[in-house]
């Protein structure tokens, strides 16, 4: 059975992203550290709740995947010694236990600003090298990957309607999480997505317009 693991679920994107595609009548396995967070969807005969720590070894999640979506994050309360274990070190523990279980595509929600951290505030700089390094050792570690870039997040709720081209102006550059969630679920099933990277902002036009 195809199946797609989602890393943070719990999560405000993820969330969505397990919503939509149990609403969609797909299979998935939710890694949560707290199992309580999804007490709302726990029934759903199509889903599966793997509690564990991202911090420890959570390779057993892998088993019976297809996909992966990684979307944790270790939040904007914690410092830098949370984005280095849980936006890194975890991020790069996926990858390769995605690549032992011969994972066919993997997702990886990264950042608007992870190409170059060094045009980033100092307060932003530990999280966009997290990114950047991790969304690097996906990039180089031969498993088919889709990785989204999302501008500052919103919680308006989804229009549908996003782009891939920067906009000039930094006012502009944001995106709702609701959309950036359809965007994940969008690619999941796409593998011809795969070796792809894409900034994400609000716009104008259809997920199927803009991610080809």
């Amino acid at each position: 059975m195809k199946q797609t693991l989602i890393l943070g679920a719990s999560g405000q994107i993820g969330n969505m992203a397990t919503k939509q595609l149990l609403a969609e009548g797909q299979s998935v396995i939710a890694l949560v550290r707290d199992k309580n967070k999804l007490a709302d969807i726990a029934s759903d005969k199509k889903l599966r709740i793997v509690e564990v720590d991202l911090e420890q070894d959570f390779s057993q999640a892998f088993n019976d995947c297809d996909q992966v979506i990684f979307s944790a994050g270790s939040g904007g309360k914690t410092g830098a010694d949370k984005t280095m274990l849980i936006d890194l070190w975890a991020a790069c523990k996926a990858i390769d236990y995605a690549k032992a279980a011969n994972v066919s595509h993997f997702i990886m929600v990264s950042s608007i600003g992870a190409d170059d951290p060094d045009q980033g505030s100092e307060q932003m700089k530990p999280y966009l090298v997290a990114k950047h390094m991790a969304d690097e050792h996906l990039i180089n570690s031969g498993l088919n990957y889709t990785i989204f870039r999302p501008a500052s997040l919103t919680d308006d709720r989804a229009t549908g309607k996003v782009q891939t081209q920067r906009p000039s102006s930094k006012q502009e550059m944001t995106i709702h999480r609701e959309d950036v969630a359809r965007a994940l679920t969008y690619a999941v099933g796409k593998p011809q997505l795969g070796g792809k990277v894409f900034e994400l902002f609000n716009g104008s036009k259809s997920l199927s317009d803009v991610l080809n």
